[in-house]
């Protein structure tokens, strides 16, 4: 198969080409798509479209290499999808959810840290505007406050851009790449911020409140462009409708479990399998796989693999 290259800002410019075995050529490659999306639909060799062969696939395979942040955003539910699609607020009427392996060292906030975590956090920091708000009336009213300016930005970047912690760092890196009156730059502090180890795993369901920071990894998601941002990106953003997408439940354990190296995404009915080399594998529906030399293959029903290189497979959950 050939998949399709995109060449957004924030992308890296060796990862991809290096893996593909291609000469880094300066630009950003950001992310390789695999699947039949109509915004990159991945063909043959002979340029016959893939889309022929397995119709319309539920989910894209991408690998994504990100050397600048990514946008703060959200996905909709089902429902939501498909609600908005009809008014015209969303492309499609699909859900996104999204799983993604790391391949090297891979940093990103995911989901809402647990109040009491978050109000631990902001007091060491010294942001007690905001941490009083988390403790008085929780993490969603918090971010209603960070959108509509009820608290000060400014002054919470000010204050915690004395501290090393680590996710302080990247706020203030953050501030000065989209300027202190992006609201994002602060409701980064109510999230997640994890470091993934090559092989660990995120997964993003709907609602999840996240961004990519940097690294490269496998992604796998659900084959819709439903994306609301609320900032960090030079992108247009809906404030009012991510806040209505928004899901601020805690999550407590942002790292995906791996059971025998199979990464499940339930929500899009597939889920990822990493193989090593010289593993053998029979495929059991239209199943895409990329390798770590850099080969893009089509597997059909019942097609038998023996791989060369580390291996990832879409297959069904």
């Amino acid at each position: 198969m050939v998949g399709v290259v995109q060449h957004y800002a924030w992308g890296d410019t060796e990862f991809i080409p290096r893996l593909l075995g291609v000469e880094p050529d300066g630009e950003p490659w950001a992310e390789l798509w695999l699947g039949t999306h109509a915004n990159g639909p991945t063909t043959f060799a002979d340029g016959t479209p893939l889309a022929d062969v397995t119709g319309e696939l539920p989910y894209l395979l991408k690998v994504l290499a990100a050397a600048e942040p990514l946008s703060l955003q959200a996905h909709p539910t089902g429902e939501q999808a498909r609600a908005g699609f009809e008014r015209g607020v969303f492309v499609d009427p699909h859900p996104k959810p999204e799983l993604l392996v790391a391949l090297t060292e891979f940093e990103a906030l995911c989901g809402f840290r647990p109040p009491e975590w978050t109000i631990e956090l902001l007091d060491r920091l010294g942001a007690r505007e905001l941490a009083d708000a988390v403790r008085d009336r929780g993490s969603d009213d918090a971010l209603q406050a960070i959108y509509h300016r009820r608290v000060d930005l400014a002054a919470i970047v000010a204050v915690i851009d004395q501290s090393a912690d680590p996710l302080a760092l990247w706020i203030g890196r953050l501030g000065e790449r989209y300027g202190l009156d992006d609201p994002s730059v602060v409701a980064a502090l109510l999230l997640n911020h994890v470091v993934l180890a090559p092989g660990e795993a995120i997964r993003l369901t709907a609602g999840n409140l996240h961004a990519y920071l940097r690294g490269a990894g496998i992604e796998l998601m659900g084959a819709s462009d439903n994306v609301v941002r609320g900032g960090l990106t030079v992108k247009p953003v809906d404030v009012e409708l991510l806040l209505a997408t928004v899901d601020t439940r805690p999550l407590r354990d942002p790292i995906l479990p791996v059971v025998d190296g199979r990464y499940a995404l339930p929500e899009a009915g597939v889920q990822l399998v990493w193989l090593d080399p010289g593993a053998t594998y029979t495929a059991t529906g239209h199943e895409l796989a990329i390798t770590l030399d850099g080969s893009q293959l089509y597997l059909a029903p019942g097609t038998e693999l023996t791989t060369t290189a580390d291996t990832f497979v879409v297959t069904p959950a």
